[in-house]
Formats: C-alpha cells, structure tokens, sequence
C-alpha cells in the first residue's frame, strides 16, 4: 500500500489550454488495460525535457533527444506501457521511429515533432504493430481533460495513478498547471525508473525552458530514492502552451515570475514523492534535510548518503533508533574537510546528537524512527 497518497480526483486536475490527451487499450503486453496515450499539442507550445544519466538508454530516450534537438516544434508525444524498448539495438530505434513517424503521418506533422516515451519490460522487442494500430483510438479519444485518465495509462509497477494541479494569477491572468508521473521501482536521482510530464498554459519564453526543466527536476526527481537503481528510460517533459494570456515570462526577476516558477516546483515536488510513496516495498516515507553545510553541493553528498545506506533503511524500516547508522553515512559521504564535533542531528523534533556526540538529555528517551 502506498503511504499516506490519496488517490488523484479527475476533477481537482485543471485542464491545459493547448493540450488533448487520448488514452486506449493497445495490448502491448496484457489484454483489458490502458496502455497507450497520446499527448496532442496545440501549434506554438514549447516544450523541453530531461532523460536518465545512464549511459545504457533506452531507444525512445535516444530519438526524444534526437528529435529536441532538431529544433522543431514538438506536436505531439506518444507514450507505452508495458514495454521498455530498451536493450533492443538498432531494431528498437526503428521500432521507436515507426512510431512516431506513424503518430506524425495522422496528425499531419513531421515524425521530428513527435517524441516517443516507453516504460516496462526490458530487453523484449517493442510490439510496435499494436501500437501503431492503437493510434487512431488514442488520437479519437483526446480531450482536455483526460489527465486523471493518462496518469492511470502510463503506469506499470504503481499501485495507484499520480497526479495534482495547481491554479494561479501571472499578470492578472489565471494560469494552469498540471502534471503526472509513474515509477515506484528503480528509483534514485539522477533520474529513475519514472516517467513525468508537466504541462502549463503560461506564456513562457521558448529559450527559458531547457533550463527551467532542469531546475525542476533538480529540486524534485533528482532527490529522491527508492533502491538506489538509475534506469534506462527516465524522462521529465516540461510543456508551455502559450495560452493563459499572461504577457511572456522572459526572466524570473518578477514576483509573478517567481511564483509560477514555484508552483512548477510545487508539483513537480509533489510528483517526485508521490513515486517515493509508492514506491515497491515501501513502508515508509522519509525526508533527509542537510542544513548548514559550506556549499548546497556538499549537502547533497551527505543527504544523497543517508538516504541511500541499506543499513539506514533498515534502521527506519524496523523503527530502531540506531543513530550510529546515520552518522557513519555522513562520515563517509565524501565531505573531505568534514568536522565530526560539529554534526547535530534532529529526529523530527527530537534533538539527538550534539556537537558529534549523543545529546545526554534524550539518553533515556525513545526516539522512533
């Protein structure tokens, strides 16, 4: 069971003005389950994303690069479940570029405009004829508010669809956002078995995007662990349509600016521990916060070791207040200057360690974990 995730509402997930999502039953893998979407783009939206650092990628992974790269505006995104297409050579890439070549001849664009996305079984041959005859069906069932439905068709190991939404005012114009995401195994930064997508009507400008995406994903899927595992089909899409009426975000040093950056943030936060919590063998859900360090690099380090540390894991699994555990994932987190005697440590609000040393006045409290 997931830890304390409500499920999303289809009627709390705001619409994006410029974005149709169609959802069908492909067969890609099992029979009687949602398994292909379609994501439509209205002409004019920008769109930038982020992949997994693992050398070994998938084949979608390798022509969505491709195809952002190629400069052309992006209409369309198709995405399958069931299926990773990665670890397939040279007849993945084919199969990832019968795809959207397929995808781009029923809407009437180029096959560049289209970006592939795949999530399930590696190594097995990407069933590329069921889901070009899905097309047509996913294309048919587009709609603006399908979200609640899409975040149910990208799943595979998740027990449970991920989802939220956000609504503010930029320029006294209301703004839309809204985003999902699946992944619940192969988790930890750098990105993770996952997949998310975020959408926003904002007019924002094209040239601010790519780095945009990244800082989402830099505060929200790329702090996170599950198991430690970076896998081969990881991707975060970030979409701006333009059509919210807000005169163009073209820096971030305004009030506006700032807060529908931060409502990005918000849920793109929102999605990353969503997988967390939902993440395979999950009992609990943790937050590890460095305060103090010399640089937001070196917190990362002992944050990013802690986190990780099987025997830390274990320790909060078992609800075993073994302080130790945590003290030596700092020490050998790679801080290279670190001063042992002047490391405090918090369990929630219990102050448990001091200046290196176990805090004597909680020596005869229990502190669970």
């Amino acid at each position: 069971m997931p830890v304390n995730l409500p499920v999303p509402v289809a009627a709390d997930l705001f619409a994006v003005a410029g974005v149709r999502i169609g959802v069908t039953e492909a067969g890609v893998r099992k029979a009687n389950r949602k398994d292909l979407t379609v994501f439509l783009l209205d002409e004019g939206a920008s769109v930038a994303g982020v992949f997994t650092q693992n050398r070994y990628c998938a084949a979608p992974v390798q022509v969505c690069r491709e195809h952002l790269a190629a400069g052309q505006s992006i209409r369309a995104m198709v995405i399958n479940t069931g299926n990773a297409n990665a670890g397939t050579g040279a007849a993945g890439l084919a199969n990832a570029r019968k795809t959207c070549e397929a995808l781009a001849q029923a809407l009437g664009v180029s096959a560049q405009q289209v970006l592939p996305f795949s999530t399930g079984v590696i190594m097995e041959e990407l069933p590329v004829g069921r889901i070009v005859a899905g097309l047509p069906a996913a294309i048919a069932a587009a709609k603006a508010d399908n979200w609640a439905l899409a975040a149910e068709g990208i799943m595979t190991t998740d027990t449970q669809p991920k989802a939220y939404s956000r609504q503010l005012q930029v320029g006294g114009k209301t703004v839309h956002i809204t985003g999902i995401s699946k992944g619940a195994g192969m988790i930890r930064p750098n990105m993770a078995t996952m997949l998310g997508y975020l959408a926003t009507d904002a007019a924002i400008a094209p040239e601010l995007l790519q780095d945009l995406v990244k800082e989402l994903a830099d505060g929200s899927f790329n702090r996170v662990t599950i198991d430690g595992d970076t896998s081969t089909n990881d991707s975060f899409v970030l979409v701006a349509t333009h059509q919210a009426g807000n005169a163009a975000i073209t820096n971030w040093d305004s009030a506006d600016a700032q807060a529908l950056k931060a409502a990005l943030q918000d849920v793109a936060r929102l999605l990353a521990q969503a997988i967390v919590r939902d993440g395979e063998g999950a009992t609990k859900f943790i937050t590890v916060q460095i305060d103090g360090g010399k640089t937001e690099a070196e917190c990362r380090l002992a944050a990013y070791a802690i986190a990780h540390s099987p025997l830390v894991k274990t320790a909060f699994f078992a609800s075993d207040p073994n302080l130790g555990r945590i003290l030596v994932a700092v020490g050998y987190a790679g801080i290279a200057d670190l001063d042992q005697t002047k490391i405090d440590l918090y369990l929630d609000d219990v102050h448990v360690v001091v200046d290196g040393g176990r805090n004597p006045l909680t020596r005869k409290k229990t502190a669970s974990v």
